[in-house]
């Protein structure tokens, strides 16, 4: 770990325990310690060697000495995680606007739960905050202000992965006119669901010409900073990029070092450690000499591991595993034989059935399945029986133009309150598929809400629980649910939970989806796509699939159309 990664530790510590209304004495220990570290020309982590040598350091006592230690050691501090387990990591968001500070984010905390800068912005558009002692209409027209600018500045904005997508895209077209192999590493590499800032790696014989072409990227809003080897600027959507270029000699290293995370990569290092090499982002070394670098593939080897895949690096046990050769064989998109969940504009999709089906046949898949909403839905268009039954019809008549695929006749079908469906018997046991979900009453209790899913999954005629959270990525928490009692169930009844591929959702979330795996479930990926357009984002869910250590068996429509019919008979 770098010395701003150790800092920045004890900085986060120092932060939530002041928001806890901490001694003051004590909290500043961690900040002259912080201080103490990010101003060091050496390594802290060679320093941590020998506790004798760090209490020679400025504001570092025993205690304090420990606690590095334990860093360097292990890449995190059981102190921050027991933080982190009491008070949620997001109010460190607010105290980066001018206006809050840690008493001011303690008292919003305790009285009206705010926990981001997206709740506190709420509560104030809300009246709330200006009722409480020490507030009032000033301090709401100027936070507003400022929670304005944070959002301008995307400085701390996380992006939707396919948000950045769409800004990368364009991106690396302009940048492959002037660099060779040019990947993108670090979160959006790893398939997380939002993305902070942009790392870009790229081999040039001529880095100060490569640095020149980047900062003139025309999506630019200003450079941050420029360095021969190194370049940051922030694009005007509010990202910020970093640009480094390598030789191909340690190409390899680059990447694995950037893609992360670091914790992976800390425990990388006291692999290399123990070899007797010693590991950075320019290759591995014995002594002065490198002996691993072009690939990542050559870099775990020397390590004695075989490829650990991207989706995977987040020290959750990939190590033991690889290790152990107990790696799994990870789905892929060639896997896919169907998509389960669609809408076209019976509901409140936006083009029309043989559209959405022939778009789906393109992609090479045997089977496509029609979801559209049932009338509970009527916002969206819900369809009632009769309209469902006139759009069975319609798929049986596309059915016997489209030779070697099918389209099957299924419906996503609302959940109500009492954990009945929205549809008559008699209409679902003519579907090919039902797709069960809850769109309302999401207040319910835990208790509630999971007795009104069991009695679902009873139903004989129900076969997967489609975005089992309810989650909206940055808009919308999960309800309240027992996922484990579900699971259960799930595991027990042939019933299938769904990994929902809409970027907005990404539900189930990767820890949920190996918990699932863990407990014997199968699962659906489904793109919920609501146009032809978002058949495409059936890589998001892959993604999360990847992240959930998923592999082809795991997923029931990688099945082909016979070996799919008999796996949802209930």
């Amino acid at each position: 770990m770098q010395n701003k990664d150790i800092a920045g530790i004890l900085v986060e510590i120092a932060d939530l325990l002041e928001i806890k209304g901490e001694d003051t004495f004590r909290v500043n220990s961690y900040r002259n310690a912080a201080r103490t570290i990010s101003s060091l020309q050496e390594d802290i982590a060679d320093i941590a060697g020998s506790s004798g040598e760090l209490v020679k350091l400025p504001g570092i006592g025993k205690s304090m000495a420990e606690k590095i230690r334990e860093i360097v050691r292990k890449g995190r501090l059981s102190q921050l995680d027991e933080l982190r387990r009491e008070l949620p990591p997001s109010l460190l968001e607010i105290l980066k606007l001018e206006q809050m500070g840690p008493k001011r984010t303690r008292t919003l905390y305790k009285q009206l739960n705010i926990r981001s800068v997206e709740d506190l912005e709420k509560a104030v558009e809300n009246g709330k905050v200006q009722k409480l002692e020490g507030f009032g209409e000033k301090f709401a027209t100027q936070i507003l202000r400022e929670i304005e600018e944070y959002h301008r500045k995307g400085g701390y904005k996380r992006f939707k992965i396919s948000e950045a997508a769409d800004l990368i895209r364009p991106l690396v077209d302009y940048l492959s006119k002037e660099v060779k192999d040019i990947e993108v590493a670090g979160s959006y590499r790893r398939g997380k669901e939002t993305v902070g800032d942009i790392d870009i790696l790229g081999i040039s014989r001529d880095a100060g010409k490569a640095m020149e072409f980047f900062v003139n990227y025309p999506e630019t809003s200003r450079v941050i900073s420029r360095g021969k080897a190194k370049t940051s600027v922030m694009l005007h959507a509010g990202i910020q990029v970093d640009f480094r270029v390598f030789e191909k000699d340690s190409y390899g290293a680059a990447l694995l070092f950037f893609t992360g995370s670091q914790a992976h990569n800390v425990a990388l290092r006291r692999i290399c450690q123990e070899k007797g090499f010693k590991l950075n982002e320019y290759g591995i070394y014995r002594g002065e000499e490198r002996v691993a670098g072009t690939s990542e593939t050559e870099m775990y080897k020397k390590m004695g591991l075989p490829f650990i895949a991207p989706e995977m690096r987040e020290d959750t046990g990939e190590l033991d595993a690889a290790k152990e050769g107990k790696l799994p064989e990870l789905i892929e998109l060639k896997d896919i034989k169907g998509d389960l969940q669609s809408h076209t504009r019976a509901s409140d999709g936006k083009n029309s059935l043989k559209e959405m089906a022939e778009a789906a046949r393109g992609k090479g898949y045997e089977y496509f399945a029609v979801t559209d909403h049932s009338k509970k839905v009527s916002v969206a268009g819900g369809l009632d029986e009769k309209r469902l039954a006139r759009q069975m019809e319609e798929i049986e008549s596309l059915n016997e133009k489209l030779e070697g695929f099918r389209v099957l006749k299924s419906v996503e079908v609302d959940i109500l309150r009492d954990g009945t469906l929205d549809l008559d018997h008699g209409i679902l046991r003519e579907m090919d598929l039902v797709v069960c979900a809850i769109h309302f009453d999401r207040k319910l209790s835990k208790k509630e809400q999971t007795l009104r899913v069991l009695r679902a999954m009873e139903n004989p005629f129900c076969n997967i629980l489609a975005h089992p959270t309810g989650r909206l990525i940055g808009k919308r928490r999960e309800y309240e649910i027992d996922l484990k009692e579900i699971m259960k169930e799930a595991a027990a009844g042939n019933w299938f939970l769904e990994i929902n591929s809409d970027p907005e959702r990404l539900d189930l979330n990767d820890v949920y989806i190996r918990q699932a795996k863990e407990a014997g479930v199968k699962m659906v990926i489904s793109t919920d796509a609501h146009s032809v357009v978002g058949l495409d984002n059936i890589k998001y869910g892959l993604m999360q699939a990847r992240r959930g250590w998923l592999e082809k068996d795991d997923v029931v429509n990688t099945r082909s159309w016979k070996e799919f019919r008999e796996l949802i008979k209930r």
